[in-house]
């Protein structure tokens, strides 16, 4: 079942416990400058080591494990999340944006800004 956004014309599809936001269709999917394939396969790394606490807390909570110790892994994936976030926010304010100045369209400041501010 597919739910639409009026406002920010996104569609958000519901999995069994994540929603999953796409981006509308007008906006590009793919970037100019595509990305090294050291930086990708280092990003790879990061999610994969990210997956394995997610299934490391999955498996806790199966075994009961103390919440305290829960908390404690959270507090880890979220950390290695928010980094990850900065990496991809420099790569695109390095390329994406300044390509995008370059050939005079200004207005992706704007996207850019609310970008910085949904990653915090």
């Amino acid at each position: 079942m597919q739910d639409s956004t009026e406002a920010n014309n996104i569609s958000i599809i519901p999995t069994s416990s994540v929603d999953i936001i796409e981006a509308p269709a007008s906006c590009p999917h793919h970037k100019h400058t595509p990305r090294t394939p050291e930086a990708t396969h280092q990003l790879q790394n990061r999610l994969n080591r990210m997956i394995g606490q997610l299934n490391g807390i999955k498996k806790m909570l199966d075994d009961n494990r103390y919440c305290g110790d829960i908390l404690t892994q959270i507090a880890a994936v979220e950390s290695a999340l928010q980094s990850f976030g900065y990496i991809i926010l420099q790569d695109h304010l390095e390329t994406c944006v300044v390509e995008e100045i370059q050939n005079g369209n200004t207005e992706i400041l704007e996207e850019a800004i609310d970008l910085i501010k949904k990653l915090k």
